[in-house]
């Protein structure tokens, strides 16, 4: 099975590269037709994702007012999220469906060799071989290995952006603080996995986060005008006035004794 989910990356990939004519261009081709697809699920994670920003002051207080009570905690949790329309695991599903392409890819370029024969895997020569990793690259001179580095630091950065960039809102410091000291972990994380990565890899990867980057971007926009539009629909809301005429009662006529 996972023989066959290999084949299918590469003859994705060579079926682009055979108008192409370029092997960088055809990872680059399939990398935005992927991202093209997943479109309506980064847009579901993004929405999720504002959506937390929403209800995070609330959950902090829940999370202070039942510190001493998991299971009330866990209830009321559960009732701010259904309210909200908020799903924590949204926001991994994009992920976890690129893995198993991210890896593919992998196999695929360390084993281009065999696949194809008297190929040259470069990248309209600004990346020379799209099967070397930074690694291997830097013996061979810093002129080489200074495309490598690009891609590495695109791979490493463009990855966790558009988590940095939707925490800019966030007002509790705390947060902001954690999220920074995350992300920078993660960054050094992704820099080791990459030291070792083909070029091919971090090209799809990079490329891959940009495209996302500017998604969550334009989705943010939207959503932050969706708000401001029902909130001025609120506030133009005026109250009806109901005019009660009150009929002037007429006198009863005294009887005379």
């Amino acid at each position: 099975m996972w023989d066959a989910f290999k084949d299918l990356i590469f003859w994705c990939i060579n079926s682009v590269y055979s108008f192409a004519g370029d092997w960088g261009m055809a990872i680059l081709i399939v990398t935005l037709i992927f991202r093209v697809i997943l479109m309506p699920l980064m847009r579901k994670q993004i929405k999720s994702s504002y959506q937390m920003q929403k209800v995070q002051p609330l959950m902090q207080e829940i999370q202070q007012k039942y510190a001493d009570d998991q299971p009330r905690m866990q209830e009321e949790m559960q009732k701010l999220y259904a309210e909200a329309k908020f799903n924590p695991l949204a926001g991994c599903l994009p992920i976890f469906l690129q893995m198993p392409i991210f890896i593919a890819l992998f196999q695929v370029l360390q084993e281009m060799g065999t696949r194809t024969q008297g190929s040259s895997y470069q990248f309209y020569h600004l990346v020379p071989d799209l099967t070397l990793t930074p690694a291997s690259s830097l013996s061979q001179g810093f002129l080489t290995f200074l495309p490598y580095l690009i891609l590495l630091l695109v791979f490493a950065g463009a990855t966790f952006a558009p988590m940095l960039l939707q925490q800019r809102n966030v007002a509790d410091a705390n947060q902001r603080r954690q999220t920074l000291i995350m992300s920078a972990f993660m960054t050094v994380f992704m820099l080791w996995i990459g030291w070792g990565s083909p070029a091919g890899v971090l090209l799809f990867w990079g490329v891959s986060s940009l495209f996302g980057v500017f998604q969550q971007q334009i989705t943010m926009r939207a959503l932050k005008a969706e708000d401001e539009k029902k909130e001025a629909e609120i506030v133009d809301v005026k109250p009806v006035k109901v005019e009660v005429e009150r009929k002037v009662k007429k006198k009863r006529p005294h009887k005379s004794r």
